[in-house]
């Protein structure tokens, strides 16, 4: 059973006698109290620590209906009682309620009535903090499980990521680095967390339907021929097909990706010749992120460049492979791509 010993009261009258009354009631049900002449006082000393204020209607400079207006602007929750010699008078009664008061308490003070609403109206008011305690910790817990969920879905995202860079080892950070490089573009570019974090997550589908690639085609050490690089081109509808009718956000976002990461500014890409803005903004990143890191990368058939060289790549196929805004984007803030690149090597 609910206990109210210990809970906080505030009285206001101005007069002593009444206020001493109140105290010994209130210390009687194991309350703590602290009591005031003056209504203006109170309402400086007034810092939301309290469970329950009982306040006298007739008082000079500020009256009952004042005071709990000047308390509401600090305290929409708070109880508080109204005492009234005037216990009918029912334009009074109204005021004092739209006002913000609770409850009533007529003089002279009955006190098994005072006992009993003031016990009553305390026993509410642990109630609503326990319900609102209890909401905020559902609260918490919803949250904590929902970021479980989402870390486990990252983590998942990861893992599918990587499957179709499993075959060739030396390709390991080169999903992740894209990752950064095209999470960095977007932030960039102006895109909202979201849109960062979609692409964070999503970038590293762009070459998922490389599983559908032959191995004598994808493993080739050396250039392929124009019948393989056919065969090669086709991963991008090949990803797009496996992923479009994900329910994931993300993995949506990847099919966007792998059909357009090919795809050039000027309109000379695969599969689709799409030109300008026409490209998805999620492959437009992308295709600058992906390149520039193929190039820095070491594979079986080529040396890595350096970081200059690629550099100087992305700015010589400005407006003709990657978007512009992107190759600027890139150069202003060469420095932030650098050290993704230093600190992702291995």
């Amino acid at each position: 059973m609910q206990d109210i010993a210990g809970m906080k009261i505030l009285s206001v009258d101005d007069n002593q006698n009444n206020l001493m009354i109140i105290e010994i009631l209130a210390e009687s049900l194991g309350l703590e109290i602290k009591s005031f002449l003056d209504p203006q006082e109170a309402i400086g000393h007034f810092n939301n620590q309290y469970d329950l204020i009982i306040v006298d209607y007739m008082m000079p400079k500020l009256n009952g209906i004042e005071f709990i207006e000047e308390i509401r602007l600090q305290d929409k929750e708070i109880p508080i009682i109204m005492i009234t010699a005037a216990g009918n008078d029912k334009d009074l009664h109204l005021n004092a309620l739209e006002s913000g008061a609770n409850d009533f308490l007529s003089k002279p003070i009955d006190v098994p009535s005072f006992k009993a609403r003031i016990t009553n109206t305390l026993l509410l008011r642990q109630s609503h903090i326990l319900l609102k305690d209890k909401s905020k910790l559902l609260e918490y817990e919803v949250k904590k499980a929902t970021q479980t969920i989402i870390d486990r879905e990252h983590e998942t995202l990861r893992l599918l990521g990587q499957a179709a860079e499993f075959k060739d080892p030396e390709t390991g950070a080169h999903i992740e680095r894209v990752a950064y490089y095209s999470k960095l573009l977007a932030k960039l570019h102006g895109q909202n967390e979201k849109f960062q974090d979609t692409i964070f997550y999503a970038c590293p589908f762009h070459d998922i339907g490389k599983i559908s690639i032959p191995d004598k085609i994808l493993l080739k050490p050396g250039k392929l021929d124009d019948d393989e690089f056919e065969i090669m081109k086709t991963h991008g509808l090949a990803g797009y097909k496996l992923l479009q009718h994900s329910q994931s956000e993300y993995l949506k976002a990847g099919s966007i990706i792998a059909l357009n990461h090919h795809e050039k500014y000027d309109g000379t890409g695969y599969p689709n010749k799409l030109k300008g803005e026409n490209i998805p903004l999620l492959g437009r990143i992308t295709a600058l992120a992906d390149v520039f890191d193929a190039l820095t990368s070491q594979r079986p058939y080529k040396k890595a460049w350096s970081f200059e060289e690629a550099s100087d790549f992305l700015i010589e196929q400005k407006s003709k492979h990657f978007d512009p805004i992107l190759v600027d984007l890139f150069v202003e803030n060469i420095d932030l791509f650098r050290e993704i690149h230093n600190d992702f090597k291995n």
